[in-house]
């Protein structure tokens, strides 16, 4: 197993969610985590509630806006260092999914923060592992970037496909040079995603479908792989959840 005492962690969408829960395990493993997102509050919520041996950091980010992406990784890289491990867990979702109700602005907002936005957090940190022939790239996809479902809508199963190609085709090309990438493909999951569900989502459902601790759990083991195991992709679902 890797040791991820020290290890730099950059994450978006930290605030709450899935990207909180793995900031939570990973700095309780001894990273040192900073964590992204568009309003601070959350970020600082979550750094004061996690007793960890290095605080964590909070640092705003609006994946949507280029400047601030690079303003973002800039404050890492001079505060902490190059970054071991990015976890690209921002994402939104509309409440008009189909095609006949969703507007091209929409289109344009997912299509930015899901698949655009990732592959400029990617730039930012993949020159530097390449030339130092390691790093670990997470990439929180969905069930919705394996299956083009009616519940994910036209444009988020649409982003979540391109950051799925996306990891696939930059793993392939960096495969040699130490560097991984892993895209995680969660299934219905507990977060403030489910706030902008077409029909309201009960506490009965949200109770019954995964945590975020349980996404994290798994992203915890596959960041204590060796460099030489790369787990390609990987979904986990919830127990009552369709898989076809």
């Amino acid at each position: 197993m890797t040791n991820l005492a020290g290890k730099v962690v950059a994450i978006t969408g930290g605030g709450t969610g899935i990207g909180a829960g793995i900031a939570t395990v990973l700095a309780q493993a001894g990273c040192k985590v900073t964590v992204g997102g568009r309003r601070i509050e959350p970020l600082e919520e979550l750094a004061a509630s996690v007793e960890s041996e290095h605080k964590i950091r909070a640092v705003q980010i609006d994946v949507a806006d280029a400047d601030s992406i690079q303003r973002f990784f800039a404050d890492v890289h001079e505060n902490v260092g190059e970054v071991d491990i990015l976890v690209n867990s921002a994402g939104i979702n509309i409440q008009k999914r189909t095609m006949a109700e969703m507007i091209p602005e929409d289109w344009d907002r997912v299509m930015q923060i899901n698949a655009t936005g990732a592959y400029r957090c990617i730039l930012e940190v993949l020159p530097a592992m390449r030339a130092r022939k390691d790093g670990l790239v997470i990439n929180i996809s969905s069930v919705a970037g394996k299956r083009a479902i009616s519940l994910g809508g036209v444009v988020y199963c649409a982003s979540k496909f391109a950051m799925t190609a996306l990891g696939t085709a930059i793993s392939n090309e960096v495969r040699q040079e130490g560097v991984r990438i892993t895209n995680v493909y969660p299934g219905e999951v507990n977060t403030p995603i489910l706030d902008n569900r077409p029909s309201p989502v009960s506490q009965e459902h949200k109770d019954a479908i995964l945590q975020p601790e349980d996404i994290a759990s798994v992203i915890l083991s596959i960041c204590h792989l060796p460099p030489r195991a790369n787990v390609p992709e990987i979904v986990i679902k919830p127990t009552t959840q369709e898989w076809v």
